[in-house]
């Protein structure tokens, strides 16, 4: 198992919360999401969630460019294209189940 570091302004806040941790494992993603969160405090849960992984995007875009050349924004294009295709037409069929409160 290969675990990532915890980025460290998360192990300074006491209030940090993990919203999403995504697993290859047994030739498939498993995944641990944190779903409810926002809208328990009022705001709207699908649009909250497509800010994070807008933000997601854009960290992946500069952590892939760094040390290469190009840009963080072609990146983005690209990452946003294959996204796009791949919830056209899936490669895989997303199934399992929601366990509320595992942690």
């Amino acid at each position: 198992m290969r675990p990532l570091v915890i980025p460290p302004a998360a192990q300074r806040d006491e209030h940090s919360i993990q919203m999403l941790s995504a697993w290859i494992a047994e030739r498939g993603l498993h995944c641990a999401i944190n779903v409810g969160m926002w809208e328990a405090e009022g705001h709207n849960e699908p649009a909250a969630w497509g800010v994070l992984l807008a933000d997601v995007m854009r960290h992946l875009a500069n952590a892939i460019q760094t040390g290469r050349d190009g840009s963080p924004e072609v990146t983005i294009e690209n990452i946003l294209d294959s996204l796009l295709k791949e919830l056209e037409k899936p490669t895989s069929k997303a199934t399992g189940e929601f366990h509320p409160g595992l942690s």
